[in-house]
């Protein structure tokens, strides 16, 4: 996907995520610990300055002010954030940036914000009890980060051991597919590139009727413990 496209999502997802603070701050929400949805709309939109300063200041130390609790300012908090990445974000794609993993670019944080958003933006709609669908190209372009950044990351952070073996994982909706390990694949996993996308998360279980496996199913499923992602 082009770094233009996902500026767009990445406008986009915010847009959605934004829409969501109407509703209840106080909701849980699920698979973030013990998180409400006023938690994860903090979490997100530091996330937005922290990104943010990579850009325009070329560290990894952005912190912004901390997020207020009333709901129409925490609204508005978020909205600022927003604004200050969606800036930040307005040049070229090739220019320089800290990152966390290369590419050291700006295009990396279109990317990297569009997909943490898109997580996000189910989470939040799932605490509410509205989820919408994932658009399945931005979720193939999430899996593909899984493969290319995040579990990579976690081997050079100690986080997981390396794969000793590979497995390959197919949308079935958009005909991608990715394998990520040494040799020929020990299982395939195929659904539509959503169900992906959230399984690679841990938003749903590796038993999922969504999910269908082939060939070796336990050595797939220790690959997926990994973790893979943070």
């Amino acid at each position: 996907m082009d770094s233009a496209s996902l500026l767009h999502h990445l406008r986009t997802e915010l847009t959605a995520f934004r829409a969501c603070l109407d509703g209840d701050p106080s909701a849980p929400v699920a698979h973030c610990g013990d998180w409400t949805l006023r938690d994860l709309a903090e979490h997100l939109g530091g996330g937005n300055v922290w990104a943010a300063t990579a850009v325009t200041e070329q560290h990894g130390d952005g912190r912004g002010a901390p997020a207020p609790r009333e709901r129409a300012a925490l609204a508005r908090w978020f909205d600022d954030t927003s604004a200050t990445l969606l800036t930040a974000l307005d040049a070229d794609p090739a220019a320089s940036a800290w990152t966390f993993h290369p590419p050291h670019t700006v295009g990396f944080w279109r990317r990297r914000r569009a997909l943490e958003t898109l997580v996000h933006r189910w989470d939040a709609e799932s605490a509410l009890g509205v989820a919408r669908p994932l658009d399945p190209l931005l979720a193939g372009e999430g899996v593909a980060e899984v493969f290319d950044t995040m579990a990579p990351r976690q081997v050079a952070r100690g986080r997981v051991r390396p794969p000793s073996q590979a497995l390959r994982l197919t949308a079935t909706d958009t005909g991608a597919s990715w394998a990520y390990g040494p040799g020929g694949p020990v299982a395939t996993l195929s659904a539509p590139a959503e169900q992906l996308l959230l399984l690679l998360w841990g938003r749903i279980p590796a038993d999922s009727p969504a999910l269908h496996w082939s060939g070796d199913h336990p050595a797939a499923l220790a690959f997926l413990a990994g973790p893979l992602t943070p």
